[in-house]
C-alpha cells in the first residue's frame, strides 16, 4: 500500500494507472461502515484508493472541526488489512492553497433537511468531493447510504457535471443495537450508544406502519416522533418524511419513493442521524 499526500504525487500516479479504479473518499477515524466500502470496492475494481482528509470547508463555525476524531496510524492498519493500493492523506493546504476561491454547489437539495440547518455544510462537500474526482478520476465512487442527502447531492453533481464515474450507495451498517455506525459515534459511551438504538427503532416502527399500508406521511413522522419520545436522551432536531427526488417535506400522502430521516442531538454529546428509503433502494434508483 502506498500512501500520497500531495496533489502533484496523485496527479503523477493517475496519469501511470490504466485499469478500473475504486475511489472511496472518508474522512477517517475508520470503522466497519468504511471498511465494507473498501470491501466491495475491492471486489469491483482492479485497484482501489481511499482518501483520508477532514474537510475544514463542510463545517460550520460552532462544530466538532477541532475535536473530530482522529487516528491516521490505525486507519492504515486497517487499510492495508484490506488490501487498499493506495490512500490519498493530503494536508489541508495541498487542497486549499493559499488565495483558495473556487466552490461547487448545488441551488436546491442542498436547501432542505441537513443543509437547511447547516449552511455551506453541502457546498464544503461538493467542493471537496468534486477535487477528489477530478484527482484520481475513478471509474466508480463508494458512498454509505447512512449519509442520503449527502449520496443524492453527489449522485445529481455527478450527473449535472458529466463526471464519467459510476456512483455506488451501500446500505448502511448498524451496531448490534441498530445504531448506524459513524465516527461521531466515539463521544458516547457504550451505554448511550445503546440507547442511541432508538433512532433506528423510531425508523423501523414506521417502515412497519408504511408496510402494512400506511401511506399519510404526517401519520409516519408522528410514530417516529412517539418512539424516540421513549428515550429521554433524544432531543430531535428534525423528523422527516420527504420526496427522495427533491428532498422536500411530503405533505399529504406518500405517493412515490421516499426518505424517512431523523437528526437527533443525544445526550448533549452527538449529533445523530440517520434514514431508510421507502419504494425504492440505492440499487433500484433510475439514471439521471
Amino acid at each position: 500500500m502506498q500512501i500520497i499526500s500531495t496533489v502533484s504525487a496523485m496527479q503523477a500516479l493517475r496519469r501511470n494507472l490504466t485499469s478500473s479504479i475504486g475511489l472511496v473518499p472518508t474522512m477517517g477515524y475508520l470503522h466497519e461502515g468504511h471498511l465494507s466500502l473498501v470491501r466491495r470496492a475491492r471486489c469491483e475494481n482492479d485497484i482501489v484508493i481511499v482518501s483520508i482528509f477532514v474537510n475544514p470547508s463542510q463545517f460550520g463555525p460552532n462544530e466538532d472541526l477541532g475535536t473530530y476524531p482522529r487516528d491516521l496510524e490505525h486507519d492504515l492498519a486497517l487499510l492495508r488489512e484490506a488490501q487498499v493500493d493506495y490512500v490519498f492523506a493530503p494536508s489541508n493546504d495541498e487542497l486549499y492553497p493559499p488565495r483558495y476561491q473556487t466552490w461547487v454547489e448545488l441551488s436546491e437539495l442542498p436547501q432542505q433537511l441537513e443543509g437547511a440547518r447547516r449552511p455551506g455544510h453541502f457546498r464544503g462537500v461538493t467542493t471537496i468531493v468534486s477535487k477528489l474526482f477530478h484527482l484520481t478520476r475513478p471509474t466508480r465512487a463508494y458512498f454509505g447510504q447512512k449519509d442520503a442527502q449527502q449520496a443524492l447531492i453527489l449522485r445529481r453533481m455527478v450527473a449535472d457535471l458529466n463526471f464519467a464515474l459510476q456512483m455506488i450507495i451501500c446500505p448502511t451498517v448498524r451496531e448490534a443495537h441498530g445504531l448506524a455506525m459513524s465516527s461521531r459515534n466515539n463521544y458516547l459511551s457504550a451505554e448511550e450508544r445503546q440507547g442511541a438504538g432508538v433512532l433506528y427503532q423510531a425508523l423501523q416502527a414506521a417502515q412497519s406502519a408504511y408496510d402494512a399500508g400506511e401511506r399519510c406521511a404526517e401519520r409516519l413522522r408522528e410514530i417516529m416522533r412517539d418512539v424516540l419520545a421513549q428515550e429521554p436522551l433524544a432531543r430531535p432536531e428534525y423528523i422527516s418524511a420527504a420526496d427522495l427526488e427533491t428532498l422536500t417535506e411530503i405533505p399529504g400522502l406518500i405517493t412515490g419513493p421516499a426518505l424517512l430521516s431523523l437528526a437527533v442531538p443525544f445526550a448533549g454529546k452527538a449529533r445523530l442521524i440517520d434514514n431508510i428509503w421507502l419504494g425504492t433502494s440505492p440499487d433500484t434508483l433510475p439514471a439521471l
